[in-house]
């Protein structure tokens, strides 16, 4: 068993408990709602504050933005959150635990059939704002327009835009229960998600936190939790480090 370190009880607990972030919005990642939060990120807080041997908090939100600002100058000690280099430059990132598709989704009639399509003049993009894809898309696209909401279908539905953004997850979801769309299967990106702490984090608790999740990964934690909150258990990442 991976145990705790006094280091990793200064940074991560500095108060005597484990506050984690927990981002509602990704449905892959969380269930339930703020007073009865679920999913494999609940379940690996409970986890790091059992090896701490501190209580556990949760703050909960609906977007992945809020769970970032909350770590970065908020009360969270730790944070569930895709690695982008934008993040990396205000937080602590460990390796991934999970690795999810970023997806388009568009109408039947779009001429679009592979990721690189999209990225034209003229397209418009409907994406969650501040959300990993959006972060991702904004330094990626050179042609195509982004456009930002409170969820990329959403955005996409209310004006009418050529193509929605997302995990693969939801994005199939929306697809299937509305008819005259579809999904380009190939995903636009990976969405690398880990672990986030704040940047005072010593570098000897990200790798207390790296050989925790080495261990859920390997033990089949990670994949069983997936399982247990309806998600498919290939999402566990491959740790080879």
């Amino acid at each position: 068993m991976t145990r705790a370190t006094d280091q990793a009880r200064a940074d991560l607990a500095p108060e005597g408990h484990l506050t984690a972030a927990i981002n509602l919005g990704n449905p892959v990642l969380a269930q339930g709602d703020p007073q009865q939060p679920g999913g494999i990120t609940v379940d690996i807080a409970h986890e790091i504050a059992t090896r701490l041997g501190t209580d556990l908090r949760f703050v909960c939100f609906d977007a992945a933005r809020k769970s970032f600002d909350a770590l970065v100058s908020g009360p969270a000690t730790i944070a569930f959150l895709a690695v982008e280099p934008a993040r990396a430059r205000e937080v602590t990132f460990t390796e991934p635990y999970v690795l999810i598709d970023g997806v388009y989704a568009v109408p039947d009639a779009s001429p679009h059939r592979a990721p690189a399509d999209v990225d034209a003049g003229g397209v418009r993009i409907g994406v969650k704002e501040g959300s990993a894809y959006d972060l991702f898309l904004t330094r990626t696209l050179e042609h195509a327009t982004i456009v930002r909401g409170v969820d990329g279908t959403t955005v996409f539905a209310e004006q009418s835009l050529d193509v929605a953004a997302g995990i693969r997850e939801p994005v199939t979801a929306y697809v299937d229960a509305n008819p005259g769309l579809r999904i380009l299967d190939e995903p636009f990106m990976q969405i690398r998600q880990a672990l986030a702490t704040k940047p005072s984090t010593h570098p000897a608790t990200t790798t207390w936190l790296d050989g925790l999740l080495d261990e859920l990964l390997a033990g089949g934690f990670v994949a069983e939790a997936l399982r247990r909150s309806g998600q498919s258990e290939t999402l566990a990442a491959g740790r080879v480090r």
